[in-house]
């Protein structure tokens, strides 16, 4: 197992711009798929973006494409997220995790979950 660390959520506005940050522990972290996850209030957990363990293969849904990147940094053991024209309906908490597989989209395949940071943005 891998321990999950996230930071950089906060309070913005429409149209602001946030890096998240995912710190993982282990020396294996290149071995993981990493994926970002948000939940809102009352909503089920839902995938925002994937990435395979050197990187070189990214998924989005289409509600975040165009505004979101996907990236690590495998000597900083450490995955980001950068988020752009950020919306209010991108208000949640935002979970890293880590996977086994290639690369994954489906929260099930996930074994390793962070606490979770909040992002709120208001109109």
């Amino acid at each position: 197992q891998v321990q999950l660390v996230e930071s950089g959520g906060g309070l913005v506005q429409a149209g602001d711009s946030l890096r998240l940050s995912c710190a993982a522990s282990g020396r294996t972290f290149s071995s993981y798929a990493m994926g970002w996850f948000l939940q809102a209030p009352g909503k089920e957990r839902e995938f925002v973006a994937a990435i395979s363990g050197i990187g070189g293969i990214t998924y989005y849904p289409d509600s975040v494409k165009g505004r979101f990147t996907i990236s690590r940094d495998n000597a900083k053991n450490t995955l980001y997220l950068q988020m752009n024209s950020l919306k209010p309906e991108d208000t949640a908490v935002y979970y890293c995790a880590a996977s086994n597989r290639y690369v994954t989209v489906a929260p099930n395949d996930y074994g390793s979950w962070g606490q979770g940071t909040q992002v709120t943005v208001s109109s």
